[in-house]
C-alpha cells in the first residue's frame, strides 16, 4: 500500500486539492488535521490530558476551544510541542486503523499541514507540496477564518518555511487557478497509478 503525503503551508489549498484527488475511485483521503479535531472532542483520554495542560477554558460545551488553544499555542512553541505530544500519537493509530480499512485503493493520500513537522513523512511513500505565494495564502486565510494578519504571520511561523519543503517533495502542485491545479493533480494521479493520459 502505497501512501501519498499532502501537504503545504496554511492557506495554501492543500484541501481543495485533497477534494480533488478524493474524486478518484481507487484513492482513499485521509485528513489529518480533521481526525486530530475530531478524536481531541472524542477521545476521553485525549480530553483529560488537554484539560491539565490548558485548563477548564480548552473546552466549551464539550467542544474544544480551538480559538482558545490556538492563541496559546501558536505563541508558545513549548505548549505547542506537548499539545502535539498528546495529539499525534493518537492520530498515527487512526490513521493506522484507516491504511489497514482501505488496502483495495491503489495510494491512501494522507493530507496533513504539518507533515514534516511532525514527522510524518517518513511514513510516506511520495510527497506532494501545494504551493502558494504567501501574500496570497495570508489573505485567504485571513478570510476564511476570520484571522487578523498577525494571527495568521503566528501560524505560518510555527510550519516549515517553504523552500525547505519543496526541496524534500517529489512533486509541486502550484495552485495559482482551478483548470492548472486540475490538470497538475490528474498527470500525478497517472504517473501514481501507472495510466498514460
Amino acid at each position: 500500500m502505497k501512501i501519498v503525503g499532502l501537504t503545504g503551508g496554511i492557506g495554501s489549498g492543500k484541501t481543495t486539492v485533497a477534494n480533488i484527488f478524493a474524486e478518484f475511485d481507487n484513492v482513499a483521503v485521509y485528513n489529518a488535521d480533521f481526525e486530530a479535531k475530531q478524536l481531541m472532542n472524542s477521545s476521553d483520554l485525549i480530553k483529560s490530558k488537554i484539560l491539565l495542560l490548558f485548563g477548564q477554558e480548552s473546552y466549551l460545551n464539550n467542544q474544544l476551544n480551538r480559538a482558545y488553544i490556538a492563541d496559546i499555542v501558536f505563541k508558545n512553541k513549548d505548549k505547542l510541542q506537548a499539545l502535539n505530544a498528546i495529539v499525534h500519537p493518537a492520530v498515527k493509530n487512526h490513521f493506522q486503523e484507516f491504511v489497514n480499512h482501505h488496502k483495495s485503493k491503489a495510494y491512501i493520500l494522507y493530507e496533513n499541514a504539518i507533515l514534516f513537522e511532525s514527522k510524518s513523512n517518513l511514513n510516506c511513500d511520495v510527497i506532494i507540496t501545494v504551493y502558494t505565494p504567501k501574500s496570497i495564502r495570508i489573505q485567504r486565510t485571513m478570510n476564511r477564518d476570520s484571522s487578523s494578519k498577525e494571527e495568521v504571520e503566528n501560524r505560518i511561523n510555527n510550519q516549515w518555511l517553504e523552500d525547505k519543503k519543496l526541496l524534500q517533495s517529489h512533486y509541486i502542485i502550484y495552485n495559482f487557478n482551478k483548470e492548472e491545479t486540475l490538470s497538475q493533480v490528474v498527470e500525478i494521479h497517472n504517473i501514481l497509478t501507472k495510466k498514460s493520459n
